[in-house]
């Protein structure tokens, strides 16, 4: 494990930009991008499309490591180039940028108000492979709709991957998301943070896991894993709230940093000019900088 890398998820200011779109939400996102569905005809066009908008924020002068601690990539934009580097070494060499790769295949069918992850087939060797290309962690993605037994199994599958993952040298961020739109939102967030902190707590000695939370009801509810001595660092899902109803939550709660998707690239679009991509980009990671930072 990289240790400059360590240091800087631990302690460094600025947030982890989410640009791990993959699959079924990859045509959402370049739609919002300006990209129109009939734009591309496979996988593979669509893919190009991607890693280009993806390309476009990573260069951009505006998406520097003072503000941007780190960048959760997927697959597909692992295993690409920008400028001649691999994704993850341009990234931590020019942008000193800690990569991090999405590495669930997706959720499976709700049951008892969650969905657990599909199973992740080949994942020692997608973790060795991210390994060897520099990556430092992982990220996988649960859904919790309701308190109850599905989000005990949420949480705990999550953590049992979470151990395959730290094994193969790899810090994972766990992210049982609860749904915003929950009727019981937060109730769900009380379970989970008890549920959070028994895994935790049952990690060894020299281990520690990265947390990734929906902004909690209560301000500051996390705070007791923000703090614990097994989590790295605990970060935020803007989950469907608008950049500045998020950035708000987030500046509410002390100690946890942004890792923002939709929040971080809305705005942008492939028909902007240079000049006006870089000056929306460069306000969208101010002030989710500044909120997270708070």
């Amino acid at each position: 494990m990289n240790s400059d890398q360590f240091n800087k998820v631990q302690r460094g200011a600025g947030f982890i930009a989410a640009l791990d779109q993959s699959g079924g939400s990859t045509p959402k996102a370049l739609k919002l991008y300006g990209i129109a569905e009939d734009a591309f005809s496979n996988n593979e066009q669509m893919f190009d499309l991607v890693h280009q908008m993806r390309t476009r924020i990573i260069t951009s002068p505006s998406f520097d490591g003072d503000r941007v601690l780190g960048a959760i990539l997927f697959e597909d934009t692992m295993d690409r180039e920008i400028e001649g580097r691999s994704t993850s070494d341009y990234l931590w060499n020019v942008k000193h940028v800690v990569p991090f790769l999405k590495v669930d295949k997706g959720l499976a069918a709700e049951e008892n108000g969650a969905a657990v992850m599909k199973p992740i087939p080949g994942l020692d060797d997608l973790l060795a492979r991210a390994r060897d290309k520099g990556v430092f962690g992982t990220k996988m993605r649960s859904v919790i709709k309701l308190p109850g037994a599905g989000l005990a199994a949420v949480v705990d599958q999550q953590f049992e991957i979470g151990r395959q993952i730290l094994a193969a040298g790899l810090v994972p961020i766990i992210e049982p998301e609860v749904d915003i739109h929950s009727p019981e939102k937060g109730k769900a967030e009380e379970q989970l943070k008890a549920a959070l902190l028994n895994g935790v707590d049952g990690l060894a000695d020299d281990q520690a896991v990265m947390l990734k939370l929906t902004l909690p009801d209560v301000d500051n509810l996390y705070r007791e894993l923000v703090d614990h001595p097994k989590v790295l660092r605990v970060v935020a899902l803007s989950g469907g709230y608008s950049r500045d109803d998020a950035c708000d939550k987030l500046s509410r709660n002390q100690g946890v940093i942004a890792s923002f998707s939709r929040a971080l690239t809305e705005g942008l679009t492939a028909q902007q000019s240079d000049e006006e991509f870089n000056a929306t980009l460069d306000a969208a990671i101010a002030s989710i900088a500044k909120a997270s930072n708070t």
